[in-house]
């Protein structure tokens, strides 16, 4: 009892003996801390006193495409704790090959009366893929916050890494190393941030040969295939729309003989975990994923609050982390 004491007040931020008052039901809590008390309880698994489960705790469904890719556990732990500091219980929708749906998880949400929704990394994000089940919550006015950048005309308020941004700082870094033949490697092309990442591309660049633009599925796999194409056509320095689009790209290298850095410098985007114990470790484009998951709350709570959120989106400036994959360009 006295361990699970500390483990709840420290996911809280409040002191042990709060703690107590709330699961004794004692006076002198308020109102918000209680129910966030009570949704830690339930975030950590723990079961409530008896006197306490027939209250029925304020959901929220986030939506993830996989878990896979580090960043979205991360973007999970971040959002998942905001919401429980203001009594809110997060609910894990992740998608599975062949599996649950992103729609299929909204009709399943509605069902249970969500308070609202967070979608991390879904189908808002690609021009060509459905979009109803997004109008069947727009329709019922429930409080929706994407994270990254959305095809146009949804209606939800954004929050978003600063893209061009992101490509600008890994573009400067690799021409500042001598790379003159630098290539991308992108999600599909119907895939939003991929897409202002290329446009970033050609803006600061003035020009980005096709031959130099390369499309993958997100992963470790997508990046090798992706790479192989580009190390072909005489590509040096890489920038990619993920970290582990980067490691298919160093993995790619290797098994064509090429040195990184030495022969192929490789910059991610996310700076998800571990990327600083891999080999060698990666320079990449830091997304600022505790106040991006803090932002996402605000918004939700506001809406759940009712106050009216306007649907637009905030961008937040990313940080170029150099380390170990990026070098001086190699001599012709």
């Amino acid at each position: 009892m006295t361990r699970r004491l500390a483990v709840v007040a420290k996911k809280v931020g409040v002191s042990e003996a709060t703690v107590s008052r709330v699961l004794n039901g004692k006076p002198g809590v308020s109102e918000a801390t209680r129910q966030a008390v009570l949704s830690a309880l339930d975030v950590l698994g723990y079961e409530r006193p008896t006197q306490l489960r027939g209250e029925r705790a304020r959901l929220v469904g986030l939506v993830l495409p996989e878990l896979q890719n580090p960043i979205f556990p991360a973007f999970a732990e971040v959002i998942g704790g905001a919401l429980a500091q203001l009594g809110l219980t997060p609910v894990l929708c992740t998608q599975t090959r062949g599996g649950v749906s992103e729609a299929d998880y909204v009709d399943l949400l509605l069902q249970q009366q969500v308070s609202g929704v967070v979608f991390a990394g879904g189908l808002y994000a690609q021009a060509d893929a459905p979009h109803d089940h997004y109008r069947r919550l727009a329709e019922r006015n429930i409080p929706v916050v994407l994270v990254n950048a959305a095809i146009e005309h949804l209606g939800f308020p954004a929050v978003s890494c600063d893209d061009a941004v992101a490509v600008e700082q890994a573009w400067r870094h690799l021409a500042s190393l001598g790379h003159e033949r630098i290539g991308l490697v992108l999600g599909p092309g119907d895939h939003m941030p991929s897409a202002r990442k290329l446009a970033a591309a050609r803006a600061v660049a003035g020009e980005v040969p096709e031959e130099h633009v390369a499309r993958a599925m997100f992963s470790i796999e997508g990046g090798h295939a992706a790479a192989s194409r580009l190390i072909e056509r005489g590509v040096t320095g890489f920038i990619c729309a993920s970290d582990p689009l980067a490691l298919g790209v160093v993995r790619a290298a290797r098994r064509k003989g090429l040195d990184v850095p030495g022969r192929i410098s490789v910059v991610g985007y996310d700076d998800s975990a571990l990327m600083n114990c891999t080999e060698p470790p990666l320079t990449t484009v830091r997304q600022p994923i505790e106040a991006m998951g803090k932002a996402v709350v605000e918004l939700l709570n506001a809406q759940i609050s009712g106050s009216v959120v306007a649907p637009e989106e905030l961008l937040f400036e990313p940080e170029l982390v150099v380390r170990g994959s990026t070098a001086q360009a190699p001599r012709s």
